[in-house]
């Protein structure tokens, strides 16, 4: 499916007056007119959204473009390696990764994954109103300034925030040769932009940015960063006390009309392990995911997923079942042999 949309600043600044109008709206039984990032919830399964393109008009970067369309850096940057991030050619076609495996646990409140850099949101719904769940690209904490994870709720929400940056972050820039003051003021130059949600873990936010290019990066100290349309609409829906559950899940499994999908992003953290021990959990998940059904995994894709995480679902179903492994060590002996199979055949092709 391909989407041909004009990219540039004044057609974002009509998405952002769409989004607010949208979202002070009644909410209506059609889910066309939805904002971008908010899907019905699957009655049956895991995924929502999709994968699709859209045609460059040659002005914008590939972040510009993956902010229009609710998807940060890192994701834009994987779903397109070989596209320049600065200057897209004009009528280069870009893959929008909007499709997602739903996290497991409850879904309720505010889930924030961490290893995806993305945040999604459960809202309430009255009766007679279609469940729904909103997303988001975020920014995390830096490998040396790690986002918590756990469950907290929000404790304090605030317009148009001063920041005083804590000792430690003010020590880093004077090392750097660039100095904080005890205190920046609302306006332009404030890293929390215009909106911020203290969480109860003491020192952690939610918050906007003066720099959203950021977004979709592991650039925060610890806090969690997002788009100023997003932030500035999210903000007025999401009541104190509200449940935060923060989560580091590389590997997401989910189904959609009766096929396995996995998901997956780089490891966060080099001591997290070894590409085996990262395959063999993946193995140990699809066997929970598969548990009492006779379904036919293709783990040589599974493989290719887990060593080249590439962020968007893929299908794990093969066309023509065969006996299933019967230990992890068969397991893997057939992703080895069913690699070497396709390698091959690329090479003689």
């Amino acid at each position: 499916m391909t989407h041909l949309s004009p990219l540039g600043l004044t057609t974002r600044f009509a998405t952002a007056l769409g989004l607010a109008a949208a979202l002070s709206a009644p909410l209506q039984a059609s889910t066309d007119d939805w904002p971008r990032g908010h899907y019905p919830l699957p009655e049956e399964g895991d995924l929502v959204g999709e994968v699709y393109t859209v045609v460059s008009n040659g002005e914008d970067t590939l972040i510009d473009i993956g902010h229009e369309h609710g998807i940060g850096y890192e994701e834009m940057v994987r779903a397109n390696p070989d596209i320049s991030i600065w200057a897209p050619f004009e009528g280069t076609e870009v893959v929008i990764p909007g499709s997602f495996i739903l996290p497991e646990g409850p879904r309720e409140g505010v889930v924030v994954n961490v290893a995806e850099m993305r945040l999604y949101y459960y809202p309430p719904t009255e009766e007679g109103e279609t469940p729904r769940v909103e997303t988001y690209p975020i920014a995390v904490g830096r490998m040396d300034w790690k986002t918590p994870l756990g469950k907290t709720r929000i404790t304090e929400k605030v317009k148009n925030p001063a920041w005083y940056p804590p000792a430690s972050i003010r020590r880093e820039h004077a090392e750097a040769g660039d100095p904080l003051p005890s205190v920046v003021p609302p306006g332009p130059d404030n890293p929390m932009g215009t909106r911020k949600m203290r969480l109860g873990i003491p020192g952690y936010l939610i918050h906007g940015t003066n720099k959203p290019e950021g977004v979709g990066m592991r650039v925060t100290h610890g806090c969690i960063r997002m788009l100023p349309e997003d932030i500035e609409a999210l903000f007025p829906r999401l009541p104190v006390g509200t449940q935060v559950t923060l989560i580091n899940e590389t590997i997401k499994f989910g189904w959609a009309d009766g096929v396995l999908h996995v998901q997956a992003y780089p490891y966060l953290d080099e001591e997290d392990g070894t590409t085996i021990q990262h395959v063999t959990e993946a193995l140990s998940q699809v066997d929970t995911a598969t548990s009492g059904l006779d379904y036919p995994v293709d783990y040589a894709r599974l493989r290719e997923v887990v060593e080249v995480p590439r962020g968007m679902p893929v299908p794990l179903e093969v066309e023509a079942a065969e006996p299933a492994p019967e230990t992890l060590w068969d397991r893997l002996e057939l992703i080895a042999a069913e690699t070497a199979t396709r390698e091959r055949q690329t090479e003689e092709g």
